[in-house]
């Protein structure tokens, strides 16, 4: 959880639940917002100053943990909007490469401009000093648009039905239990959409206490 004190200091503090995007080996606390009108802490947090006091929570909880994971081949990082934080740590964690051979990044916005981190999940991951080289030729970057013309239009949840998103990556499709291991973070509506679309193919939920096939980011779902 992050946060902003009350405006006037009396009343109770503005507090969210976000993904940490800064891997687990950074001295440093990144995370990936966006501005959303008129929302009570998004529209302020563009404004704050080094020096700015901002609320942590005492420790960080959620399920996206390659630990809830059974061992796999392929590790496909599922997000949408602001659900790519996550991946942004994960990519830059050693471990992710020692457990899967493949990672694909997914990253499902609505405008091109929406496409935060373009350049880092294209080139300039390639040439950190700690994941750099063993991520180079393992790691696909794929984005889609669903509100403007792009090379891949439409929603993730779509193209995987769809069979493009294999296809696109040269890889035989469907999702296979025996090889590949999912991640999903983003909207409400797109983690359960795309959860069907993995338990149709025998993939199953997986926790810390239980691994396996897929985890999702339940903080965000109902």
């Amino acid at each position: 959880m992050i946060g902003l004190p009350s405006l006037d200091g009396a009343g109770k503090p503005t507090l969210r639940a976000y993904s940490i995007a800064s891997p687990s080996w950074s001295d440093e606390l990144e995370f990936f917002s966006i501005r959303v009108e008129d929302g009570p802490l998004t529209s302020r947090l563009v404004d704050i100053q080094p020096g700015d006091e901002i609320l942590l929570g005492k420790k960080p909880t959620g399920t996206l943990v390659l630990d809830a994971l059974r061992p796999g081949r392929r590790l496909f990082l599922i997000g949408a909007g602001t659900g790519l934080a996550p991946w942004l740590s994960v990519a830059r964690d050693p471990e992710t490469y020692e457990r899967f051979k493949q990672v694909v990044v997914t990253h499902t916005v609505r405008q091109v401009a929406d496409l935060a981190y373009r350049d880092f999940l294209q080139t300039e991951l390639f040439e950190d000093p700690l994941v750099g080289e063993v991520a180079q030729g393992r790691l696909t970057y794929y984005p889609t648009v669903t509100r403007e013309a792009f090379e891949r239009p439409g929603r993730i949840t779509d193209r995987i039905a769809s069979g493009d998103f294999f296809r696109d990556l040269g890889l035989d499709g469907p999702f296979d239990p025996a090889l590949d291991r999912v991640m999903l973070c983003g909207s409400t509506a797109m983690i359960r959409e795309a959860a069907a679309l993995l338990e149709s193919h025998g993939l199953s939920e997986g926790s810390n206490a239980e691994p396996g096939d897929y985890v999702l980011e339940r903080a965000f779902v109902g």
